[in-house]
């Protein structure tokens, strides 16, 4: 009996640690298996990234659904939002709902900033828009006659741009040392009697019907899908070129930021100066 007993403990006591054995061997296990479920889902969180950019609809929008699928190769998703006004695209950056945006030209950037009191850095020079000259009445720079209307922009460093581009054509003369101050008062020499009609940049392609030639900014030709018929262009080397490349925008303290890095290292890609130099007709060039 005795004996017996103490088997039946014995027995007891064996299954006892064994089971106590296995719960213990059964926790790190499924500890385990928790950590590798947790950094799986970490990782897959990691794997895509959105960032999300201000734009003008053309040419900006356009060359930047060129960029989205390489993006995607990187990780990387691209949100285009289009905007036709250059205030809330800044002001959206600042404020944290777009991560960049690209529409403007560091002078313009540069202004803003001190006006509004904004803190915005250029990470990427893309491309220049140069003015184009284009047919109204008159259908070539050759057949202008004497008195001509040629209507150009109102604003300062597009009015000087252009009469830049007219003077290249040999059309006035400006005064020497004027460069992107110049205005219509700068003009010396006019052998055609030329006059100027000076307008909003955006108003310039509706004047067409009325006046002889007008000098208009790249992205509304763009716009109104006259690119074809351009007759001059401000050229890549001009002082407009240097100063007025379009470029993309981040808050500052972004400037580090690898997904941004990445979009600017993509834009700047042989594939948009492709898609760019092959689309626009040398009314966007590419300035990388």
């Amino acid at each position: 009996m005795k004996q017996s007993i103490r088997s039946i403990c014995s027995l007891a006591l064996a299954t006892v640690l064994a089971l106590s054995l296995s719960a213990c061997s059964s926790t790190p296990s499924s500890s385990s298996q928790g950590s590798g479920e947790s950094s799986s889902q970490s990782s897959s969180q990691t794997e895509t990234v959105t960032i999300k950019v201000g734009a003008s609809p053309a040419p900006h929008a356009e060359i930047l659904e060129v960029v989205k699928p390489l993006l995607e190769q990187e990780g990387i998703t691209l949100e285009v939002t289009e905007f036709t006004d250059y205030v809330i695209p800044n002001e959206a950056v600042e404020g944290g709902d777009l991560d960049a945006n690209y529409f403007q030209h560091q002078p313009y950037l540069t202004d803003f900033n001190a006006t509004r009191g904004t803190h915005l850095v250029s990470i990427a020079s893309i491309n220049f828009e140069p003015l184009g000259l284009y047919p109204g009445k008159t259908k070539s720079v050759e057949e202008l006659p004497d008195g001509a209307v040629i209507a150009v922009p109102s604003d300062t460093s597009n009015e000087a741009r252009a009469l830049q581009l007219l003077e290249s054509l040999g059309l006035i003369q400006l005064k020497e040392g004027v460069g992107l101050e110049a205005t219509t008062k700068d003009i010396v020499e006019n052998p055609k009697n030329i006059s100027f009609q000076e307008l909003e940049a955006a108003q310039l392609v509706n004047a067409l019907p009325d006046v002889d030639l007008a000098v208009i900014n790249g992205n509304y030709a763009v716009d109104a899908k006259i690119t074809d018929t351009v007759l001059a262009s401000e050229s890549k080397d001009s002082d407009g070129a240097s100063t007025y490349a379009n470029i993309l925008v981040v808050k500052e303290g972004d400037e580090t930021r690898p997904e941004l890095l990445k979009l600017a290292e993509v834009l700047q890609s042989d594939e948009v100066k492709t898609f760019i130099e092959s689309t626009y007709n040398g009314v966007v060039v590419p300035v990388f």
